[in-house]
């Protein structure tokens, strides 16, 4: 069965993981999906990203989450450009989530980056999640 947004549930996952207070959570790997990853560890929302190649040519990304005292760090992840709806800003229109608390990940030309990056850059593109 193919999946219809591996991004959705790719923070499903991490989601469902924090609730059930995993350490870590496994999901198959792409390139966007690790970029996300290597962001959300970057601002501290993640402890670990490891990659691990398994039989048929298949890689598996493995995130370690991070809790503090007992609680989530991520408090809310949300999706914000879907495949029925793509939402796509320029550097000037670039959302700031909980008034610069939160951070957007954005997907430009030059790459995954939060939003606060890609206006530094003078890079628009597509806004993939809010995470606060």
């Amino acid at each position: 069965m193919s999946m219809t947004d591996p991004i959705s549930d790719m923070l499903t996952r991490i989601r469902n993981g924090q609730k059930a207070k995993k350490v870590r959570v496994s999901m198959p790997s792409s390139n966007l999906k690790v970029s996300i990853a290597k962001v959300l560890e970057a601002e501290g929302y993640l402890d670990g990203v490891e990659t691990q190649d398994e039989p048929n040519n298949k890689r598996t990304l493995t995130l370690t989450l991070r809790y503090f005292d007992g609680a989530p760090v991520i408090e809310k992840l949300e999706r914000a450009s879907r495949p029925g709806l793509r939402v796509y800003s320029g550097s000037g229109e670039l959302p700031s989530v909980r008034s610069g608390l939160g951070v957007a990940i954005v997907s430009t030309s030059r790459g995954v980056m939060t939003d606060r990056e890609a206006r530094a850059k003078g890079h628009g593109g597509e806004v993939i999640c809010f995470v606060s």
